[in-house]
């Protein structure tokens, strides 16, 4: 194709317009959960938020792993709130992807029980409305979580109670949050028929949409071709985890095989943009035909800066934030979203990844509101409810 001319400055710095990059996050250090944007800027925390990718398994209190492994005899590497948080987070700065995931062989192990399954997705659900959160898409695996006799169906309902229990929750203390299930197949699995069918018994209690997750490398999204037939059939929305520990291929499985709706990460993507750079300070941005199709089409990426970087997704970029390719897919127009991803291994909120973005890139308010119309645009809920969360965005910002 004819590559289309872009500044020089377009990439290596898109705002020159906008306030100089601080030495330090303001708000960073202020509490747990308040991040500011610099200058003096309103409380991003306290802005209108949309989730569409938070794993449930991977956003448990460290309170809480610690009783109730305490109720199932559960010895765990480390015995108090704070010293686990810092294991986890530790042990997740791997560069790998399945080193990452070794984690959460601690996380589904206290969720084997419907009171498990029940108390997480309640506080859960609270943690999102303390985030800002007003539409959250909570992705996780039943299959990963009938060790202790639950069958598939008493699974998704006892998170979904969990779910409503923490929006009511959070309501009584003036709160508003929404939640939408995705009910996620392990890609190494052979289930992906059986957990499909499952997501589509409970599309009309709680259930949005359905995902793959697990090892990306080895396993495409073909693999599970027979499920994605017949969610296309039953016309229900479907995420697939592609283009993080896996290159073009997985993302082009995730589109035609899984009909994706949305890139689960989908960061490597950026491998099929070409940047040159002539003697003139110019540069020229070409787009592979993948990376087009994507962009043209505003096929969402889930990305999920920090996360990123602990299973090595970005690598080939850089080792830190600002090499991240956030900011090039940001200007190139795609349609970018912002997500924790995992909010204990990552020790981390879509607050925080907003903020940690804007010191980064020097993003402001609009920037920030451009990622949060993306995401409530790409979320797997009717038309007119995708509508009314842009509108209560819009005037969330506006009041800030």
């Amino acid at each position: 194709m004819t590559p289309t001319e872009n500044t020089h400055e377009a990439v290596r710095n898109p705002h020159p317009h906008r306030h100089p990059r601080p030495d330090r996050l303001e708000g960073v250090n202020a509490t747990v959960d308040e991040y500011l944007l610099p200058g003096g800027g309103p409380s991003i925390t306290a802005l209108p938020k949309i989730s569409l990718h938070d794993h449930l398994d991977g956003g448990l209190r460290p309170q809480t792993i610690i009783e109730l492994a305490d109720a199932i005899d559960l010895e765990l590497p480390v015995t108090d709130a704070t010293g686990l948080a810092t294991w986890f987070e530790e042990q997740s700065n791997s560069g790998s992807l399945v080193e990452y995931l070794k984690t959460f062989d601690l996380t589904t192990a206290v969720m084997q029980t419907r009171e498990g399954l029940f108390r997480v997705a309640k506080e859960f659900a609270e943690d999102l409305a303390r985030d800002g959160v007003i539409y959250g898409e909570v992705r996780w695996a039943p299959e990963q979580h009938l060790a202790r006799g639950l069958t598939l169906d008493q699974a998704v309902e006892a998170v979904q109670e969990g779910l409503e229990a923490g929006a009511d929750h959070a309501a009584a203390s003036g709160d508003q949050v929404r939640t939408g299930q995705l009910v996620t197949a392990m890609r190494h699995a052979n289930r992906g028929m059986e957990i499909a069918e499952l997501a589509v018994r409970h599309r009309d209690n709680g259930v949005v949409g359905f995902d793959i997750a697990g090892a990306e490398l080895g396993f495409p999204a073909r693999n599970h071709l027979a499920a994605f037939d017949y969610l296309a059939k039953e016309f229900l929305p479907v995420t697939v985890h592609a283009g993080e520990a896996d290159g073009l291929e997985s993302i082009r499985g995730a589109l035609f095989d899984g009909r994706a709706l949305r890139l689960g990460h989908g960061v490597r993507l950026a491998e099929d943009i070409t940047i040159e750079r002539e003697d003139n300070d110019s540069t020229f941005v070409s787009l592979g035909s993948l990376a087009q199709w994507v962009r043209d089409r505003e096929i969402a990426l889930e990305l999920s800066p920090s996360s990123n970087l602990q299973t090595g997704a970005v690598a080939a970029w850089g080792d830190d934030l600002a090499s991240h390719p956030f900011d090039l897919l940001y200007q190139l127009g795609f349609q970018v979203t912002v997500n924790p991803d995992n909010r204990l291994m990552s020790n981390t909120s879509i607050s925080k990844e907003l903020a940690l973005l804007t010191d980064a890139f020097g993003y402001d308010l609009d920037d920030l509101l451009v990622f949060q119309l993306n995401a409530a645009e790409s979320a797997f809920l009717p038309l007119e409810d995708r509508e009314e969360l842009m509108d209560t965005i819009i005037a969330g910002f506006e009041n800030a």
